[in-house]
């Protein structure tokens, strides 16, 4: 069977005016999903499928274009709801990402909490891998926080702030963790860059 990428989407343009949802990859961003897609590693015909958020929608479809692939795009795979408090900046952010980590059970303002966004992730990810065929390639596009809770729970490891992808590769997002079709953790993140070969 083959094994399963999950990849976050890189950096976006940041635009406190537009909600966070809407917000695309930036000119870096693409660049690195350009050079990621160029490099070969992903099967021709591989299925993508991406949050409805914009900037993951984008890195679908550069990745998809690049192997003559399909995209699905479903809300499932959105990352945790913040549309509770809307843009926050800086250290703000920060405080707010620690609180969702460090108290998986309690909403910060309003926040989807993290326990509630892992069942989430974690869900959605199992029923799409019960629908495709056991040999398909499936990578997801998607985002940090949701992507670190799903890679918390295929490791089998409490959720915590240190496990974060901007904390263990690179700091812009536009990184890759690959685990197995009976949702084994088979490696921890990487940026797109150092990621070489399907294991």
């Amino acid at each position: 069977m083959a094994p399963v990428l999950y990849i976050t989407h890189p950096e976006v343009t940041i635009d406190p005016a537009v909600p966070t949802p809407q917000w695309g990859l930036n000119a870096r961003g693409r660049a690195r999903a350009d050079a990621f897609a160029a490099r070969g590693i992903l099967a021709p015909g591989t299925q993508f499928f991406a949050s409805a958020e914009r900037k993951a929608r984008d890195l679908a479809e550069i990745l998809a274009a690049a192997t003559s692939g399909t995209v699905t795009i479903d809300k499932k795979f959105n990352e945790n709801d913040r549309s509770s408090t809307g843009f926050l900046a800086g250290g703000q952010f920060e405080e707010a990402v620690a609180a969702l980590f460090g108290q998986p059970d309690t909403s910060y303002r309003g926040w989807e909490t993290a326990r509630a966004a892992q069942s989430r992730i974690l869900a959605a990810v199992t029923a799409t891998l019960a629908a495709t065929a056991p040999e398909q390639n499936v990578v997801f596009c998607g985002h940090g926080c949701v992507g670190t809770l799903l890679k918390c729970a295929l490791g089998q490891r409490p959720i915590a702030l240190a496990e974060d992808q901007r904390r263990m590769a690179a700091p812009g997002g536009g990184n890759v963790i690959v685990f197995s079709r009976d949702m084994r953790l088979i490696s921890d993140w990487q940026a797109m860059e150092d990621f070489s070969s399907l294991p």
